[in-house]
């Protein structure tokens, strides 16, 4: 089983929920040679059995369901402040399907009316909806003014799908949607300045050139880190949680306890949090779970230590031209990094291009293209939900 999220924004940018996309196995590229039915079943059951909150954290789960599905007691397995119920833009809308929706409703659960294409008005299901979605790839915003003025005017929340631009996210926030899914938050906003000699940016470099040397000084490290006493601070607490709060007498043994490995995966972790302060908050945690998921990868494709570090740099950098508003190469310009790392990121090619690739249509939902790049990795595909799960707790 496959299961992949998507997050859903608030108009502040704030993760409202998640679109759990999901397919039982690589028999077919929707819902794995069953019906829509049995993998919804397969889905619900196994989000009970691992915890939904293993998954989607404390937001709201939006999960597609068809009209045979939808009678099911097994939806109720999750609970109504956990899920949001999709229902699938091609159901069969009868008086049994009206009702069930009626109790549901009454149990509490929101309902979402999903690619919603029909004419709203006119729609059997409208009234009965919380959450009206629009992919804007086939329904553009010009073509929608009415029905989406009768919607608001009725109190429905408008959910903006496959938003790919920062204009498009602001077009549809002044039109009245308050809910967005897109990796719209990911892109860069280029606005014709450069942050690339901030001190904060040049201040990690040197830290990060200076481990990357055949023998970095930790005397080096340390002293640059003492320079900063806000670093120096975070460094100290570090080294004092791994160390079971034992005595970390200095900046230079804080650094030789916890490795040059994990001081470098550390550091680039601190910088992008630094330098993202203004971003969304799912863009730092997009970039850690890349960077857990490409690691977990590295290491089930065989691939050496060195280049699972590798990968995991690669899944944290790979958000950096979204943090940074700059191009890729202009974001990973004056760090000191393997060269599989910007070979992967910008030339789409190298060993690491590979696990890339299949990170990005994993969590596209992009089952076709994750099951090719899995066996050219030689790793079994029923591993990559539990990989998955791991990367995100």
């Amino acid at each position: 089983m496959f299961i992949a999220r998507q997050p859903i924004f608030n108009a502040e940018l704030e993760v409202y929920g998640y679109e759990l996309l999901f397919r039982l196995n690589n028999q077919s590229t929707q819902f794995g040679g069953v019906s829509s039915q049995g993998a919804t079943a397969a889905v619900i059951t196994g989000l009970y059995e691992s915890g939904i909150e293993n998954i989607v954290e404390d937001k709201l789960a939006f999960i597609n369901f068809d009209e045979l599905f939808i009678h099911s007691s097994a939806l109720e397995l999750i609970k109504p402040d956990q899920m949001v119920v999709e229902m699938l833009e091609n159901i069969r809308v009868d008086e049994g399907l009206i009702e069930r929706l009626k109790v549901i409703k009454e149990k509490g659960y929101q309902i979402a009316l999903d690619d919603f294409e029909a004419a709203y008005q006119s729609y059997p299901l409208s009234p009965y909806a919380d959450i009206i979605k629009y992919d804007l790839m086939t329904t553009p915003l010009g073509t929608i003014t009415a029905d989406v003025a009768v919607a608001l005017a009725q109190g429905k929340t408008l959910l903006a799908e496959k938003v790919e631009t920062q204009d498009e996210f602001k077009q549809a926030s002044l039109m009245g949607f308050s809910l967005f899914q897109g990796y719209f938050f990911s892109k860069p906003i280029i606005a014709g300045h450069s942050v690339s000699k901030s001190p904060t940016k040049l201040q990690y470099f040197r830290l990060i050139a200076e481990l990357k040397k055949e023998d970095p000084s930790y005397e080096t490290l340390a002293d640059q880190i003492g320079q900063d006493v806000t670093l120096a601070y975070r460094v100290m607490r570090m080294a004092s949680v791994r160390s079971n709060h034992d005595l970390v007498s200095s900046i230079r043994y804080a650094l030789t306890y916890m490795g040059l490995n994990e001081i470098e995966r550390w550091l680039t972790i601190l910088m992008l949090q630094d330098l993202g302060k203004d971003k969304p908050d799912e863009l730092m945690k997009i970039s850690l779970i890349r960077s857990r998921f490409a690691q977990i990868v590295a290491k089930r494709a065989m691939m050496s230590y060195d280049f699972q570090h590798a990968a995991g740099m690669m899944g944290l950098f790979s958000v950096l031209d979204g943090i940074l508003d700059q191009s890729m190469a202009e974001a990973l310009a004056g760090i000191s990094l393997p060269p599989s790392i910007p070979e992967a990121l910008l030339n789409g090619g190298g060993l690491l291009y590979p696990i890339y690739e299949l990170i990005q249509a994993y969590e596209k939902g992009d089952w076709t293209r994750t099951l090719i790049r899995s066996h050219e990795l030689r790793i079994e595909d029923y591993n990559l939900y539990h990989d998955y799960r791991e990367s995100i707790a």
